[in-house]
């Protein structure tokens, strides 16, 4: 258990406080995860979050448009798409359990994103290319980030009814979740920091999919997640939603920081980039 005296919140010389835009297009993947496990991946003072006993994380593939600083008319802004690997977890705070996101990875094919992030707003950003296909009720995407770390495919379609088998009962249910997880932190260019950012949507609207196809070489990475371990829950939507990112400040953990690893990262097996989990 993490105590909650180990860690502060600083805020950073400068850092663009406010940025405003329009979400055209988020989708969240979603998968349950053995705890234990997810736990590993976990740095203090965060540890997972559960649902229904299970451990939750996911990818949030998202377009953003009009992104510009609180204050400037729309047409200054920049739209770019994007990728984050999130983690639900809790942490304390001064007595207190708060929930929110932790997002090891983001990528982006927006320039701009990757020179800013880390510096004028949180959250560093890798360089990925992105393949859509999209009409108003289906959706294909593809993402690779060029240092080869992350791969993400997905084939999806609206549906009106919540899919049976997820850890979470209703959309209702679902949407309330993730609406209270909105904070989500970002490992710093020091491994022993993160980097808040908080998203506020003007509305809260999420529609389920169903998902006829996902990878994720993140999770398909067997010396990451053995076999067992990690299985797809489910999917779901928003879209053309006025938003704002919030700058939180900087995490610094007041535990000494982890030795170098000494040997090879392990790597994706060579099945890491087929498809992961089919339904019909």
């Amino acid at each position: 258990m993490n105590n909650p005296g180990t860690f502060a919140i600083r805020w950073p010389l400068f850092q663009l406080p406010v940025i405003s835009g329009t979400i055209e297009r988020r989708l969240l993947l979603n998968f349950r995860c053995d705890p234990v496990v997810l736990a590993r991946r976990l740095p203090p003072p965060f540890r997972p979050q559960l649902v229904a006993g299970c451990g939750l994380a996911g990818i949030c593939l998202i377009r953003l448009a009009g992104m510009r600083p609180a204050g400037l008319p729309a047409p200054f802004g920049s739209a770019s798409e994007n990728a984050a690997h999130r983690i639900a977890v809790e942490w304390d705070e001064n007595g207190v359990t708060r929930a929110g996101v932790f997002i090891p990875r983001r990528d982006t094919n927006a320039w701009l994103n990757r020179v800013l992030g880390g510096r004028l707003f949180p959250g560093r950003h890798h360089a990925a290319t992105f393949d859509v296909r999209e009409t108003n009720d289906r959706f294909q995407m593809a993402m690779r980030s060029r240092d080869g770390q992350a791969s993400v495919r997905v084939a999806a379609r609206v549906m009106e009814e919540w899919p049976a088998g997820s850890v979470f009962p209703s959309l209702a249910a679902a949407s309330d979740f993730f609406r209270a997880g909105s904070l989500g932190w970002s490992p710093h260019a020091s491994d022993d920091k993160f980097d808040g950012l908080e998203l506020r949507c003007r509305e809260w609207r999420m529609e389920p999919l169903v998902v006829e196809q996902v990878e994720s070489g993140f999770f398909a990475n067997a010396g990451w997640f053995p076999p067992g371990s990690v299985e797809f829950d489910g999917a779901l939507l928003m879209r053309n939603i006025a938003h704002e990112w919030h700058a939180c400040g900087r995490l610094s953990p007041g535990v000494p920081k982890a030795p170098p690893v000494r040997g090879p990262v392990p790597q994706p097996r060579p099945h890491a980039h087929r498809v992961f989990f089919e339904m019909p």
